[in-house]
């Protein structure tokens, strides 16, 4: 067996490399990895094709022998890149998986975003039948688009393939960072230009965080899960004849309370907050799907996201990047 991964160098694709060549369960498996920006070393069991994934000839060269595809190659609000990546270079990738003799599996790595992430409003737990209501964007877009040519691939020739739609994706000190009122925060919101410049450097100064209250008042609930129980649920998925043309939700089994983040935080690490308000949405990303068809857990609640990320300590040689797009 081979598995292509594309986005192989990004936060997911690099921790499903280490943790699927040092898996005895998939001791007899090669990698292949399609690599645009970014190269990684190759080794007995892993080789690598160096192209853009919009290139036919570099993923015709790419797919050869290839008998499952973890795709999660993606350009993020890029627009000169979004349909190249997300269209142009998945419909060559399924192109080629459709007519391979050797072609088994094609997993999608999808993100909530096609949902609406905390910017649309749901008056239910967001499941796989929620309709897509992406938020406005050319990257929620794209996510839409994977995944209905995903699905109509199953309609037209039968393929195998599923899609685990994941929320935003934590390692390391991510979110630890994603709670900074100074320059160093991680994603969104920007914390410090929701307070006056006297406020964010304050808060900053003094580990402040903030406990975000939505739309309505009440304390924000956002959907999160750790790069660790993401790579699970690929492996879980891999090579599973019960992931068969399916879609799951990967994510915690609770959203992340901001009111319940910051009464830990006090609780645990003396750190004040203060409440911010926004026309964001609280949402609940149910994972139950998942659960009973892959046999697969989150090993992260909001304390183990935490710990974890208060816990990491950052090699000198290891700053914060965030790469995109590729």
């Amino acid at each position: 067996m081979q598995v292509l991964v594309t986005g192989a160098t990004g936060k997911v694709g690099a921790h499903f490399l280490h943790r699927f060549l040092a898996d005895p369960k998939w001791r007899d498996w090669d990698v292949r990895a399609l690599c645009h920006h970014r190269l990684i070393e190759e080794t007995d069991r892993l080789s690598v094709v160096q192209g853009t994934i919009s290139d036919r000839p570099t993923v015709i060269r790419a797919m050869q022998g290839i008998t499952h595809v973890v795709h999660m190659a993606t350009c993020k609000e890029t627009p000169e890149d979004a349909m190249d990546v997300a269209v142009k270079g998945m419909f060559w990738l399924l192109e080629e998986a459709r007519v391979s003799p050797s072609f088994r599996q094609f997993i999608l790595i999808g993100g909530d975003c096609t949902v609406g992430h905390f910017f649309v409003e749901h008056d239910a737990p967001v499941t796989e039948e929620t309709a897509r209501t992406p938020y406005p964007g050319c990257y929620a877009l794209s996510k839409v688009l994977e995944e209905v040519m995903l699905e109509q691939t199953y309609i037209q020739y039968d393929l195998n393939g599923c899609c685990l739609r994941a929320p935003w994706i934590m390692e390391k000190d991510d979110f630890r960072y994603s709670l900074s009122f100074g320059d160093d925060v991680f994603g969104g919101p920007v914390w410090k230009d929701l307070v006056a410049p006297e406020e964010a450097r304050r808060h900053h100064q003094q580990g402040t965080v903030p406990l975000l209250r939505d739309a309505s008042g009440a304390p924000l609930k956002r959907n999160f899960v750790h790069v660790d129980d993401l790579v699970a649920a690929i492996l879980c998925a891999l090579d599973n004849p019960q992931a068969h043309q399916q879609l799951f939700n990967i994510s915690m089994d609770a959203p992340v309370d901001y009111a319940a983040l910051a009464a830990y935080l006090q609780r645990s690490r003396g750190l004040d907050s203060i409440d911010i308000a926004s026309d964001f949405h609280s949402n609940w990303l149910v994972n139950e799907k998942a659960k009973k068809r892959l046999g697969w857990q989150p090993a992260y609640d909001l304390e183990k996201l935490v710990e974890s990320a208060w816990a990491y300590q950052r090699a000198e040689d290891s700053p914060r990047k965030v790469w995109y797009p590729g």
